[in-house]
């Protein structure tokens, strides 16, 4: 196996001037437990860890290696473990603001080509999640396809008429119906699965993510979870994100279902997943429009004569306040990390001047 074959194209080999050291290989994280990493070169998989200089270095989250980064290491002991000492510049990502009240970026992976955003077709539909998930997708420059199982669940009438609610909603991007038990699908997923390309799962506990991955693996190599009835929700199956070679050459992400899928400045994503919305707003009279109450609003005209549904309109008012008022929140959580990391420096360097 070569690089290029998990998925190392020009792209990457473009940035390795400026980050390249003698004696480092480059190398793929497969998988994240904590502190420690696995990497994959072209001839194989092993543990690693970040240099202390890497870790000195960093200010924030993000600039922590995840699934799916091209990394720069040291290998020692007959190449059975490696140190980190640079991380390549991601072409996507995926990320998220941190679960509950604090204000930070969550990386989930990176460097991915396509996104299957998986919904199934019980009470987890929800096209506002969707609209969720397609801002975090659009945001890191990686392509949607919308996956819908559990299609054996209701009828085919029932099932053109999701189909039909998300494409009215505006929503463009490939749409895949599939079931699990069935196999109902299952070959256009495996359709669009590319050798070289790298794909991810995203979506809530339960919906079949995991059976999912198990049938494009070809074993039951991951353990899956029943749902509760109840409310059709699953525990989480995944534990770790992690990076999958399947047979044909694809590699794909599985990960831990997620629950909250905060937005901290997405402006880019919001843009492109709501692009009708956008083009409206190029009509309104006053470019501060804040879309709410101002006279000669297009997004108000839209809604009031049935062009735009009050369901999309008030959907991308919360995502617009939410990214904002989070990247508020996030830029001033940077500013004291910054002063922060100032001081200790400082610190340090003193401490040092009198020993």
């Amino acid at each position: 196996m070569e690089l290029k074959d998990l998925g190392f194209d020009k792209w990457f080999l473009d940035q390795k001037i400026d980050l390249q050291y003698p004696g480092l290989n480059i190398a793929r994280i497969t998988a994240v437990d904590r502190d420690s990493y696995l990497i994959r070169n072209g001839k194989n998989e092993v543990f690693a860890e970040l240099s202390g200089r890497f870790t000195f270095h960093v200010e924030s989250n993000t600039d922590f290696p995840c699934v799916g980064d091209w990394v720069l290491a040291q290998y020692y002991d007959s190449d059975s473990f490696a140190i980190i000492q640079e991380i390549f510049p991601r072409k996507s990502f995926l990320r998220r603001k941190s679960a509950g009240k604090k204000i930070d970026y969550q990386m989930i992976a990176s460097n991915i080509d396509f996104a299957f955003i998986v919904q199934s077709c019980d009470s987890n539909f929800n096209l506002r999640r969707l609209e969720r998930y397609l801002v975090m997708v659009n945001e890191g420059n990686i392509e949607p396809i919308f996956l819908l199982t559990k299609a054996d669940l209701v009828s085919l009438e029932k099932l053109d008429k999701m189909i039909f609610e998300v494409r009215r909603s505006n929503i463009n991007c490939k749409i895949i119906a599939m079931s699990n038990n069935t196999n109902f699908g299952l070959d256009q997923v495996r359709q669009v699965l590319e050798p070289g390309k790298t794909y991810c799962l995203l979506g809530s506990s339960g919906v079949g993510k995991t059976t999912l991955l198990n049938k494009l693996i070809g074993q039951d190599l991951f353990k899956t979870n029943t749902i509760r009835n109840k409310d059709s929700k699953g525990r989480h199956t995944t534990a770790r994100r992690q990076l999958i070679i399947l047979k044909n050459g694809a590699m794909i992400i599985d990960t831990p279902g997620m629950r909250e899928l905060g937005t901290i400045n997405a402006d880019k994503g919001i843009n492109e997943s709501f692009s009708e919305i956008q083009v409206l707003v190029e009509n309104c009279r006053f470019t501060d429009c804040t879309h709410t109450q101002e006279t000669g609003c297009a997004l108000l005209s839209a809604v009031k004569n049935g062009e735009l549904s009050e369901e999309r309109y008030q959907s991308y008012l919360k995502l617009i306040k939410e990214s904002e008022y989070n990247n508020m929140s996030y830029v001033e959580k940077r500013k004291k990390d910054r002063k922060f990391g100032k001081f200790i420096k400082s610190a340090m360097k003193q401490i040092k001047k009198n020993e």
